[in-house]
């Protein structure tokens, strides 16, 4: 379902996105002219692995979940994106159908620059495939930090830093973006290969330190210098 954003109410929104500020300025304009806005009902599908590329999506407001699911119905989940992050820029490289399964977690908006614009566009100004570049080498480098850690950390420095990261928007900002999480502890038992019980009894131990509340499907960051601490870095986002 579309809905309806002047150019200057969707500009402001997408400004809070680090990779579009960075953008050119042309760059942003013309996306925030060619770009449309989505509303999903919460459980709503976008996209499932193997459909062909429709194009770019911004979440603006509500929950996305970036994953997969076995033949036998077994999820595996990758990640649960909030506002303002990205995703699907990797079809707009390789023109090959879709790699995961994408849909709504709650009512959300999303922003969507169909494919056959953007291919106008890269084909007016083929200097933005830089802009582009980066957006995709950002996401390559949160996979090859999540295989490293998933082989040389244990669980509790592991499901710190993934909060972390999350909180920081994967990698979307030099900070904090959020302090409250929406994620379910199965959601996070899942994105790290983890069982429930594990993802339970560390959640617990950092709330005992301090570093954390916890909500019914609601982890709050109480501090974050200690959540860094757990996770084994120098410092928290600021």
């Amino acid at each position: 379902m579309t809905a309806s954003l002047s150019s200057t109410e969707l500009a402001v929104l997408l400004e809070r996105s680090a990779w579009f500020r960075a953008a050119p300025a042309g760059l942003q304009h013309q996306l925030v002219e060619a770009g449309r806005v989505l509303r999903l009902d919460g459980g709503q599908r976008l996209f499932t692995r193997g459909d062909s590329d429709d194009g770019l999506y911004c979440v603006l407001d509500g929950l996305m979940r970036i994953g997969a699911a076995s033949a036998a119905g077994k999820e595996a989940l990758l990640a649960v994106i909030e506002p303002v992050n990205w995703f699907g820029e990797i079809a707009l490289f390789d023109h090959r159908p879709r790699t995961h399964n994408a849909y709504a977690e709650r009512d959300s908006v999303l922003f969507h620059m169909p494919r056959t614009a953007l291919a106008a566009l890269l084909e007016r100004a083929p200097e933005y495939w830089h802009a582009f570049g980066l957006l995709l080498t950002q996401k390559l480098r949160l996979a090859f930090e999540a295989i490293e850690e998933a082989a040389l950390l244990p669980a509790a420095p592991r499901i710190a830093r993934r909060l972390l990261l999350m909180a920081g928007g994967y990698g979307e900002s030099g900070g904090m973006l959020r302090q409250v999480l929406k994620v379910p502890q199965e959601d996070l038992a899942m994105m790290l290969a983890l069982s429930r019980q594990t993802i339970n009894q560390v959640l617990k131990q950092f709330e005992t330190q301090g570093a954390l509340k916890l909500r019914y499907a609601e982890i709050e960051i109480a501090d974050a210098r200690k959540l860094a601490a757990l996770a084994g870095l120098d410092a928290a986002p600021d």
